[in-house]
């Protein structure tokens, strides 16, 4: 049987009150794009009910980026890089390591209990960026060795265009699926058969935009990624009797 596990990596834009004196004179970019995936939050809401479980953070990318492994050049922002090591050490221990670890271990229950779990990370991106328009409504980040994430990225592409016809819907656009980030770690800490890691990647153009055509698109993932997942939610886990 399925389980259907959903995250929001980059909710919101809130910066802890022990932080706030390294962003000052900075808080506007804490509203950008840069600050948090404009629109996730409310996409990940839109698509929570369909879930067995969720998790989200509203902590901006800014002070520590939840995506990235510890090993990224980039896992602290130029805000927080100047922190000294220790006091580094106690934001991941605060601010990071919770969010990834209690992921992490319902993943487990999950296969330790026989189930598979699907993962959709939901993200948005910005529609320009450095100067050059990214071309695409919606992307679908897998890795393509993997059959269960390539499967399930083509069935939902294809029940998306089927909706819509006029949303452009691209696989490993604008990032590949196999850059570091989240899913990519947990594949290394499952197997194929056991984990399907797939990022959702949204154009904001549609929540800048607001209105009817943003809860047209929030409304369409919702129905598709139930379509595609109804029927193995439906069959016995593999250690049923």
């Amino acid at each position: 049987m399925l389980r259907l596990l959903l995250t929001c990596e980059h909710g919101g834009n809130l910066i802890p009150a022990a932080y706030a004196p390294l962003f000052q004179g900075h808080g506007e970019i804490l509203n950008t794009h840069q600050g948090y995936d404009i629109g996730a939050l409310d996409l990940y809401h839109t698509l929570r009910p369909l879930a067995d479980v969720g998790f989200y953070s509203e902590t901006s990318r800014l002070l520590v980026e939840l995506n990235r492994s510890l090993h990224h050049a980039r896992l602290f922002s130029a805000y927080t890089q100047v922190l000294p090591p220790a006091e580094k050490e106690r934001l991941l221990d605060k601010h990071y390591k919770p969010y990834r670890e209690q992921v992490e271990q319902m993943v487990s229950d999950f296969v330790s209990a026989g189930r598979r779990v699907l993962h959709v990370a939901v993200h948005t991106f910005t529609p320009v960026l450095d100067g050059e328009e990214r071309k695409a409504d919606i992307g679908l980040l897998y890795n393509p060795k993997r059959k269960h994430e390539q499967a399930y990225s083509r069935k939902w592409k294809a029940a998306l265009n089927k909706a819509d016809k006029d949303l452009l819907v691209r696989f490993n656009y604008p990032y590949l699926g196999i850059a570091d980030g989240f899913p990519t770690y947990l594949r290394r800490k499952f197997k194929a058969d056991e984990y399907i890691g797939i990022e959702l990647e949204v154009n904001q153009k549609f929540a800048q935009e607001g209105g009817d055509r943003w809860q047209h698109i929030r409304s369409l993932l919702a129905d598709t990624l139930e379509q595609v997942t109804m029927h193995e939610k439906a069959l016995p886990s593999k250690n049923a009797i």
